[in-house]
């Protein structure tokens, strides 16, 4: 950590942020995300085959987190940020110059692994640059607005898909795709990277060494292990159900074209969940968990209304849910001490996608004998319990510092 003067220090903060919001902006601005499920369809593939591809995308994803992040504490941080994207681009590449099976499963492949290599090493990088600056406590707010970032860039996305479609058909999706994932790993090239030589180990010996510290992290420090819990379950649930705000919406007998409308209401409540973020990291434990615990009551309120603005209270739901997300991934980087910092990092992201497929199931299994409403409802459960564990555990959060001078 180093002493720096209110103003150097900001400007040191910006050498972070503006391209690590670019980056952030870049990375979910993929024209291809709206409609590659009705590309792998107008190629010939049954629903049972499109499933496949997305259970291969998850599979190879849980199975790429932990190594990917020991690679990143081993190398550099930024040279993954920075090779992610491009795996991804040549996944994209392949759905539309060679449209097959095979190549869409390779594609999920490669895009899975992208993303692998992005999960656990943008944080890391994050944290420990804003801590090399004294303003750690800036972690919660900056993630926050990368969060809420990368939403926009996925509503602007889906508003582009259309006309891009029109015009130039998925061969022009594509390309825009691609482009626009070289356009990220050469911004990530620009983030700034302060980690001493003596912390990165380019030899195998060293990743084996650096894999056995993360690993010994979580299985020797509690705090940690309570960490990615927390990470796992918070997240997960909100984003397993966001799959599912569509048919919760299409359920309160709206038209079709309306749906979107709807839809684009939840994602607002969680853009501005995260630019709420660091406002709400500051705030008192117990207080945070009776603002979690109110949101789950009214999402499941607004769930079970089956009315169009009750799709309001659920997106005000989602946009505490995103908080806690947050949050929570603030009060994880504070209790790593180790240097396997992505490592541990992503045994949060296979919580996370573990949770995730979960949800899947627990919702498929309700789907018959339950309305979307009552099953969201249902899902308000895991927050309650998670706001009556902050409230009432041990071990309350370190605080937080503002980061301010």
């Amino acid at each position: 950590m180093i002493a720096l003067s209110p103003r150097a220090s900001g400007a040191r903060v910006k050498r972070l942020t503006r391209p690590l919001y670019l980056y952030a902006a870049l990375e979910d601005f993929v024209l291809l995300y709206p409609v590659y499920a009705l590309l792998f369809a107008d190629h010939g593939l049954s629903v049972p085959e499109i499933s496949s591809l997305f259970v291969i995308g998850a599979v190879c994803g849980m199975l790429l987190e932990v190594p990917s992040g020991a690679w990143a504490d081993a190398v550099s941080r930024r040279l993954l940020l920075s090779v992610g994207p491009l795996l991804s681009a040549v996944g994209y590449a392949l759905w539309f110059l060679v449209p097959a099976y095979w190549s869409f499963a390779l594609g999920f492949v490669l895009w899975s692994a992208g993303s692998s290599l992005r999960s656990g090493s943008m944080e890391a990088l994050v944290y420990e640059e804003l801590d090399h600056l004294g303003e750690a406590g800036r972690y919660a707010t900056v993630m926050g607005r990368v969060r809420a970032i990368g939403l926009v860039a996925v509503a602007a996305a889906t508003a582009a898909a259309t006309p891009v479609l029109s015009v130039g058909g998925y061969f022009a999706l594509g390309v825009a795709s691609v482009l626009t994932c070289v356009l990220c790993a050469l911004t990530g090239m620009a983030l700034p990277e302060h980690r001493a030589a003596s912390a990165r180990h380019e030899d195998a010996s060293g990743y084996v060494a650096v894999l056995r510290a993360g690993l010994g992290e979580v299985r020797d420090n509690r705090p940690v292990r309570v960490a990615l819990l927390l990470v796992a379950v918070v997240t997960a649930v909100w984003g397993g159900l966001e799959e599912y705000v569509p048919l919760l919406a299409a359920a309160t007998g709206v038209s079709e074209a309306t749906v979107p409308l709807l839809v684009l209401i939840v994602w607002g409540g969680v853009a501005v969940g995260g630019l709420l973020a660091g406002v709400a990291n500051r705030m008192p434990v117990r207080a945070f968990s009776a603002v979690l615990a109110l949101a789950s009551l009214v999402m499941a309120a607004g769930a079970l209304t089956e009315r169009p603005a009750g799709l309001v209270a659920v997106g005000a739901g989602f946009c505490v849910f995103q908080l806690a997300s947050v949050i929570a991934d603030a009060r994880l980087q504070r209790r790593i001490t180790g240097p396997s910092r992505a490592t541990v990092t992503s045994f949060a992201g296979i919580g996370m996608d573990a949770g995730t497929v979960v949800v899947y199931g627990v919702y498929a299994a309700l789907s018959p004998f339950a309305a979307h409403g009552v099953i969201f409802a249902l899902f308000a459960a895991p927050y309650l319990c998670v706001a009556a564990a902050l409230a009432y555990g041990s071990a309350p959060a370190p605080p937080a510092s503002t980061g301010s001078r």
